[in-house]
């Protein structure tokens, strides 16, 4: 029989996690023994090591009973030291750490997975999800780009962008879940995924009344959002933007090289069942560009959204002077409560 053969045999008869499992409890035997041994050499604070990689690798399920495995070689080696004061104070730090491993796996259940699979499972779905608010391939006339930065400097933020390219328009929400940082980074997480399908599925009239019946199903403690979203002709240049309690866009008209404020009104989504959310139409022409945005941009504690939006405008006029290409995360780097979160889109035509 072959190596890879072997190997796979070898795998179906004995499980990774069971081998793993094989493996620690090896060590944790031998190092007892060590200990029993050689008393003066071998410290009991090396029952930590497997321990600690157990809290890594195996699944809820294994870990508990090899912590208790763990902490009743322990029990038996103690006879075996000197006991004083140094001896006693060592055991109940491996007890209690212990303990604490115990707690953090019947947490851990109700994933299902070890530490280190969580983990990769939980960055990989928000790797994924986050892509959505990639802005696709666009015509070479047009530049746009999204930055988002959230509270703390967490990767996790309850901002985000979702953007989709539909029968040659650029369909793009900016999203604000209610909370900030880790706290409303989950709503957020299965927010974005939703969001990102239903903005190539529907029709860009009932995007947001599709986000808002969405949310009133989900029943959440804290389940409101808002959102703007942009459908961009990108042929024509015309647009429609339409609000849900969202701070409003900004167009930079090139010919005046002013500034302005697209006011548009929507409730927030997850409120009013019903709702209906009325367009700002009009015409993006070359030269011009638009800003999209979150409140963590332009609203602190100490003021008001409207001097808030006043003093980005302000400095978008000076950082995006004759050049839009990066324009959006100096636009990010500096504006914003950096106790908030923070999402910006620019877009651009050339």
């Amino acid at each position: 029989m072959s190596s890879p053969s072997l190997r796979a045999a070898a795998t179906r008869l004995v499980p990774r996690g069971s081998r793993t499992l094989v493996l620690l409890v090896v060590a944790t035997l031998l190092i007892g023994v060590a200990i029993w041994l050689f008393d003066q050499d071998v410290p009991l604070v090396t029952l930590l090591v497997p321990m600690v990689l157990s809290s890594l690798v195996l699944g809820p399920r294994q870990l508990p009973w090899f912590v208790l495995f763990v902490l009743l070689v322990l029990a038996l080696v103690v006879p075996s030291q000197d006991i004083n004061v140094r001896i006693a104070l060592t055991v109940v730090i491996i007890f209690g750490l212990g303990f604490v491993v115990l707690l953090s796996s019947f947490r851990r259940s109700r994933l299902g997975v070890a530490g280190i699979q969580g983990e990769m499972m939980f960055v990989d779905l928000r790797d994924r999800i986050l892509r959505q608010g990639g802005i696709p391939d666009l015509p070479a006339e047009w530049y746009a780009a999204s930055e988002l930065r959230s509270a703390g400097g967490t990767p996790f933020a309850g901002d985000f962008v979702v953007a989709s390219r539909v029968e040659g328009r650029l369909e793009v929400a900016v999203v604000d879940v209610s909370g900030k940082g880790q706290g409303a980074g989950t709503r957020a997480l299965l927010l974005c995924g939703a969001l990102g399908g239903l903005l190539s599925a529907l029709p860009p009239s009932e995007f947001l009344d599709g986000a808002n019946r969405f949310l009133l199903q989900q029943d959440w403690d804290e389940g409101f959002a808002t959102a703007i979203h942009l459908s961009l002709d990108l042929a024509t240049g015309h647009y429609d933007i339409r609000s849900a309690g969202h701070p409003p866009a900004a167009l930079r008209h090139a010919g005046s090289g002013r500034w302005e404020v697209l006011e548009s009104e929507g409730p927030i989504l997850g409120l009013i069942d019903g709702a209906t959310f009325p367009a700002v139409s009009g015409e993006i022409r070359r030269g011009d560009a638009l800003l999209l945005y979150t409140d963590g941009m332009v609203e602190t504690r100490n003021r008001d959204i409207a001097l808030g939006i006043d003093r980005m405008l302000g400095q978008a006029e000076r950082l995006l002077r004759g050049e839009f290409e990066g324009g959006a995360t100096r636009l990010v780097e500096a504006l914003g409560s950096r106790n908030d979160d923070r999402a910006l889109l620019l877009v651009h035509r050339r």
